[in-house]
């Protein structure tokens, strides 16, 4: 895990088989461990610190966010219940939405952004690390806690718990069973499976 914080500290690029391909930097930001244990609440540096998820198992970090270029592309993007986009791509710049296209669903995705601002700025990158708490392929909905080995949430919203700058409420949670993840030279992360523990 210490390899994998560490590695962290280099330039972070993201793709997925749908198209995304995004670039990040954590600089100094501090990585947060969810590992089940109140060990981490002692050496507390951001407010997330003090939280403790159980079951653990995920690396939590809120990039620099002038840092956050690309593009995240999403099949499926729920806005509410009974209300879906379709292929989704989120195109960022600095850390902010520039451009935001659907499929089908323009509309609802276009005012579910307009209404919830501070959904419009990336938030965090999250890696799952518990290999016992593995995704089933077919399921249609990963909970909250899915933090299997090589699963990869990638978030909106206000980051102020995680140490970042954006504020205003509203997050939202995105998660990748698909990824590569490469920080620096090193591959953390290959088509959903974890490398590097």
């Amino acid at each position: 895990m210490d390899l994998v914080i560490s590695a962290l500290w280099n330039e972070v690029r993201l793709v997925t088989l749908a198209g995304t391909d995004l670039r990040f930097r954590t600089l100094d930001r501090p990585v947060n461990r969810q590992l089940g244990s109140a060990s981490s609440v002692d050496k507390a540096k951001i407010r997330i610190d003090r939280h403790i998820e159980v079951p653990g198992g995920v690396l939590r970090v809120a990039p620099v966010e002038t840092t956050v270029n690309g593009v995240i592309v999403m099949r499926s993007f729920w806005i509410r219940e009974g209300v879906r986009a379709t292929d989704v791509r989120l195109e960022f710049t600095n850390g902010r939405i520039t451009r935001a296209t659907a499929a089908t669903g323009q509309g609802e995705l276009d005012n579910y952004l307009r209404t919830q601002p501070a959904l419009t700025y990336f938030r965090e990158f999250c890696l799952g690390m518990n290999p016992a708490l593995a995704w089933k392929p077919g399921d249609s909905v990963i909970p909250y806690y899915g933090y299997g080995a090589g699963v990869v949430r990638m978030s909106l919203g206000d980051n102020e718990e995680l140490g970042g700058t954006v504020r205003g409420g509203a997050v939202r949670w995105n998660f990748f069973t698909d990824a590569t993840v490469r920080a620096g030279n090193l591959v953390l992360v290959r088509g959903g499976r974890l490398v590097v523990k």
